[in-house]
């Protein structure tokens, strides 16, 4: 945030930045300089130091106080030319030196203050600014560094979970500075999220009235105002919004999706059966959670047109959040009977068949697969690089994701460039990407929502690669190399994947805790006299099967308790449909506690502290939840299999070092929650020291992960140098030839995806190349640049790479337009949490 600038008074307050004074006296030679002394040698210093030259006024502030070593001027002239130049330490001594000699000067108070805060000791520069408005009330000054200290004090606070306390730091700013504009933002942001919607939105009007031009404001009183209904007054504060930031992009979703509410209500009210209205409406109960309103509305939509592809969709959609996979695929599948050709439907059918995938047959490959050699027919791709083959050269490695906005400051500092590829065609951006001369690019989605698979397709870059947020094969042909590690996917493993797997030294991801976690609190079973198990993993993925076993162990276990969380538990007929299955499976629903989603993250945090015992879901595994669950010091019990997505936990566990809650079998999973539940007080121990486990493993290593993927990328990149390029030869033995047959193709292509003849190939060639198998030793080769294409990889020496989750949100459809279900996504979002 900018600091405002200090008024100018004989020169004495100025930071340093000030532009030439207008008329003022002209600077003397350099031999007239040494000639100067005292008033006049302090009046020419002031003057060099207001056009900006530092190092002439430094050497006459010297050569003053060389003579008169207690001159507060010169002392302060001497501390702002140093505090320009970035030489913090020094210019602190000068301005301690002249508060030493004059206690109460205010503007040597106001620069220690400064300088104490750009260090980032904001507690130090308040106290400084307290003096120098105690010295001088009237020293403007002051009062206004102060308020921003204090309003950053108070976002500190409240990202550290101290909530009331932020508060009454952003009230004190106000105190001191009434018309301080980002406090009573800041305010706003902390009762939308506390949901005093009135007092937010009083907050953000008087936060606007201050700044007129403060668009953020404007956008967050929308949300308000959209959430109550009041579509007018929301487009209003859009509007108004856009045109003080017309590239605002939050503003811009905010504004689209209160336009199509208000263009669905209008439209139903004219036709009460328009069944694209319908169905735009169930969208929006989708989004909100209200699963019972939003079938009604699309099995309204259906039933006025049986023909309306979308519709089924989304309504696949709703089955999904609703932990209802079979009828899940149902609906996409009829949707897909309906329009063939339906991508959201044909990649939201993928990403359902994993929660049921058990790796028992080859149908969910053969469905990826087919599905890839579909998508490739629809985009021309690229066979041939500009790009230097030479082997240890800086490398450039991009990453197409639209989920990585948060990471955009943190690349452009690390000299990254960033690409905003919102909205743009895929094969546009396929261009921008081969225009950059990217040598390895990186899809962080899958078959998830904002894909860029139909750049993928196109084959901008030399190399292709899938990592970390699809749990399976993206089946399409034109990506060389899947990333993942020996435990998540073994070396024997019999899932096939259309892509040649790249295994890292140690786990594929690395977490990064967030800050607003809090303290690991004692396990609860010690005060409550009874075990709680629990799991805050997603619906979808808490199978039949899985409440199978989930129901034994709590039956074995004397008033134990289950504590589950998820987004669709808000909705009557989800939370008795899914306490109806436990009954009939022999666990009272009393013994049940159902959580809606948790909106604050440190709010979530913190309720890991209500179970005792994690327990993770199978097939399809939790990844942030269960490195969550680890932080907070829960256990989690996992269960090992035959694919990816249920190898997760097995994975994160034992690089964590608790491989031994790792089960094999149905059986030992029970086993292994009733040993640890048997123990209340060894369960305590072992909750506090699991956070230290955690933070030492690999999972949190940053630094060695960083290194271990670079060495993964390096190596391909060796490879391709070599004539070495998975997907190009997977291309030309696909392609089209004369004779060939679809059986013929059929039987190439699985060929290419059995991990048996991967393993050979890889056999074969060691001879001559290094396999992806990597360490994690530094690269030799120079530092590889980075783009960023909304969205791109740290620098090869950052400190951590913060993990994503198995990003697995389907595609909704409005008006036949892609969009993605999460509340990241239609959900209005707030501009900006804190300043």
């Amino acid at each position: 945030m900018g600091q405002p600038g200090m008024e100018p008074l004989e020169g004495k307050e100025s930071n340093g930045a000030v532009p030439d004074c207008n008329g003022g006296a002209p600077a003397p030679p350099a031999k007239q300089q040494q000639q100067l002394e005292g008033a006049d040698a302090l009046r020419y210093a002031n003057i060099l130091r207001s056009r900006n030259k530092f190092a002439d006024a430094l050497q006459l502030y010297s050569t003053v106080l060389e003579k008169d070593g207690t001159n507060v001027d010169a002392l302060i002239g001497k501390g702002i030319c140093l505090q320009a130049q970035s030489l913090l330490k020094q210019a602190l001594e000068c301005f301690t030196e002249a508060v030493k000699v004059d206690p109460s000067n205010a503007c040597a108070l106001t620069h220690c203050g400064m300088i104490y805060k750009d260090e980032g000791h904001l507690v130090e520069a308040a106290e400084a600014y307290q003096k120098a408005r105690t010295a001088d009330p009237s020293y403007k000054a002051a009062a206004e560094f102060l308020a921003i200290v204090l309003t950053d004090l108070g976002t500190s606070l409240k990202l550290a979970g101290n909530t009331e306390d932020g508060i009454q730091k952003y009230c004190e700013a106000l105190e001191v500075d009434s018309h301080y504009a980002p406090a009573y933002y800041n305010l706003g942001v902390v009762y939308s999220e506390m949901m005093q919607f009135d007092v937010a939105l009083t907050c953000y009007e008087k936060a606007a009235l201050e700044r007129p031009l403060y668009a953020e404001a404007y956008c967050n009183m929308g949300v308000i105002y959209k959430n109550r209904g009041e579509l007018d007054a929301a487009i209003a504060c859009y509007d108004r919004c856009l045109t003080i930031s017309p590239n605002f992009e939050i503003a811009k979703n905010n504004m689209a999706i209160a336009l199509t509410d208000m263009g669905t209500k209008m439209s139903l009210t004219i036709k009460p059966n328009f069944s694209q209205s319908l169905n735009n409406l169930g969208v929006v109960y989708t989004v909100q959670g209200k699963m019972d309103a939003a079938a009604s509305m699309i099995e309204k939509a259906i039933l006025a047109n049986p023909t309306y592809a979308e519709a089924y969709n989304n309504l696949g959609v709703l089955y999904r959040d609703a932990g209802s996979i079979t009828l899940s695929v149902q609906a996409y599948e009829r949707c897909l009977q309906i329009d063939p050709d339906s991508r959201n439907a044909g990649q939201n059918r993928l990403l359902a068949m994993n929660y049921i995938d058990e790796g028992s047959d080859d149908k969910l490959y053969d469905a990826h697969r087919e599905w890839g050699k579909r998508f490739m027919k629809l985009y021309a791709h690229y066979t041939s690089w500009d790009n230097p083959k030479v082997a240890d050269r800086p490398l450039v490695i991009g990453y197409a994701d639209a989920k990585t906005l948060r990471f955009k400051d943190k690349v452009l500092k690390k000299g990254g460039l960033w690409r905003d590829i919102y909205g743009i065609d895929e094969k546009k951006v396929a261009s921008l990407i081969r225009e950059d001369k990217v040598d390895i690019l990186v899809e962080l989605t899958g078959h998830t929502a904002t894909n860029k698979l139909g750049t993928m397709a196109c084959r901008p870059a030399p190399i292709q690669v899938t990592w970390i947020g699809y749990p399976n094969t993206t089946g399409l042909p034109a990506i060389d190399y899947r990333i993942t590690d020996s435990l998540a996917d073994t070396p024997n493993t019999n899932q096939k994947h259309v892509e040649e797997l790249a295994r890292l030294p140690e786990s594929f991801l690395c977490y990064t805790p967030s800050s607003e976690a809090g303290p690991v609190c004692p396990t609860p079973a010690i005060s409550n006299g009874f075990v709680t198990f629990g799991s805050f993993n997603n619906l979808a993925k808490i199978t039949p099967k899985v409440l199978q076993v989930w129901a034994r162990i709590l039956c074995a276990v004397p008033n134990s308790r289950l504590v589950v969380k998820c987004k669709p538990f808000c909705c009557d007929s989800i939370r008795q449909k899914f306490l109806t299955t436990l009954e009939e499976l022999g666990l009272e629903p009393l013994r049940v506690d159902l959580l809606p989603l948790i909106h604050l993250n440190h709010d979530h945090m913190q309720a890991y502290s209500l179970m005792d015992i994690s327990l993770d879901t199978f097939p399809y595994a939790g990844t942030t939840t269960t490195c969550e669950s680890l932080y907070m010091g829960v256990p989690c019990v996992t269960m090992a299999g035959s694919v990816h997505a249920h190898n997760v936990g097995v994975s994160l566990l034992t690089k964590v070092g608790l491989g031994r809650l790792v089960a094999k079998t149905e059986d030992e999973y029970v086993s292994l929650a009733l040993d640890l539940a048997s123990d209340v007080y060894a369960l305590q121990d072992l909750r506090m020291s699991v956070r230290e486990l955690m933070i030492k493993s690999p999972v949190c290593d940053g630094e060695s992960f960083t290194r271990g993927l670079e060495s993964a990328y390096r190596t391909m990149w060796r490879r391709y140098c070599d004539g070495d390029s998975p997907a190009l030869k997977r291309l030309e033995l696909l392609a089209d030839q004369p004779g060939s047959t679809k059986e013929d193709l059929d039987k190439t292509a699985v060929k290419l995806a059995d991990p048996r003849v991967q393993r050979a190939n890889a056999i074969a060639e060691e001879d001559n190349q290094a396999p992806i198998k990597v360490n994690a030793t530094p690269e030799e080769g120079g530092q590889p640049q980075i783009i960023m294409a909304n969205g791109v990889s740290s620098p090869a020496d950052s400190q951590a790479l913060i993990a994503t989750a198995q990003l697995d949100q389907p595609q909704i459809m409005v008006n036949g337009v892609s969009s993605p279900h999460s509340t990241s996504g239609r959900c209005e979002m707030n501009g900006h949490s804190s300043r």
